[in-house]
This record gives C-alpha cells, structure tokens and sequence, in this order.
C-alpha cells in the first residue's frame, strides 16, 4: 500500500511540475511578447525621429541651395560691373597718359605758345583752339562707352 501511496504523490508533484512549467513558459512568452512590444515601438521612435531630421535637413539644404544662387547670381553681377569698372579705368589711363603727353610737349616748348598771341593766331582751327582752353573742359565730358553686356565676354 505504501507503494500505491507514493505513486498518487509522486503523480500530484509531476502534475505539479507540469503546471509550473506551464506557468514559467507562459510567463517567458509574455515577457518575450512585451519585450518585442517595447522593441518594435523603439524602432518606430527612431524611424519618427530619422524621418524628422531628414525632414529638417532637407529644408535645411533647400535654404543653402537658395542661399548659393542668390550669391552666385550678385558674383555675376559684380563680376559685369567690375569688367566695366576695368575698361573705364583703361579709358581714363590712356586719356591721362595722352594728356601727360600734352602736358609735357607744353613744357617742353619753353613758352613759346606763351609769347604767342592766341586771340590773334589763325593757324589753329576754332575746334581745335577749344583743347588748348584750360577753361574749357568739353573734351573731358566725353562719355565712357562700356556696358555690362559688353563685357560679360572677358
């Protein structure tokens, strides 16, 4: 009877064993359900945030972009106001130099246009006359002709 005795019990702790198993199972597929749970909403906050900062890195990009053409655009345009500015420094170097030329054969002609009459002189044409004038400066409002246009090409 002992015998038969230890059977039931030993049957009642294997049946005992089999419910904690159970338990310990179910308990690991619920901790491993929540763990997935808590894994994939980690992974959608960071796709959230990645999708974020490309968001505002493409909106950051668009600005530069804008930024740049803005700034190429005024290089061009300074560019074409600079090559003018150089042409009309060519132009009025050559006129000083001309005039430099002017002024030395004047000096170098030890006053004899001084000694001259002018109001009396008919050798020299009256158009002519107006360049030797110190007063009378026409020829120094001659316009530079140079235009932005014009000079894109250098």
């Amino acid at each position: 009877m002992g015998f038969c005795g230890n059977g039931i019990s030993s049957m009642g702790s294997e049946e005992e064993l089999k419910v904690l198993m159970d338990q310990r199972k179910r308990k690991r597929m619920i901790s491993n359900r929540e763990s997935a749970r808590r894994s994939r909403m980690k992974k959608v906050k960071h796709f959230h945030d990645l999708s974020a900062k490309m968001a505002h890195l493409t909106n950051q990009n668009q600005q530069l972009l804008t930024t740049l053409n803005h700034t190429t655009q005024r290089y061009c345009i300074l560019e074409a106001q600079n090559s003018v500015l150089r042409a009309q420094l060519g132009e009025l170097n050559h006129r000083l130099h001309s005039l430099n030329h002017i002024i030395d054969f004047f000096n170098a002609s030890n006053g004899v246009f001084e000694a001259m009459d002018f109001a009396s002189r008919s050798f020299i044409d009256p158009a002519f006359d107006n360049f030797f004038n110190s007063f009378n400066v026409s020829y120094m409002n001659q316009p530079i002709m140079a235009s932005a246009e014009a000079m894109l090409q250098y």
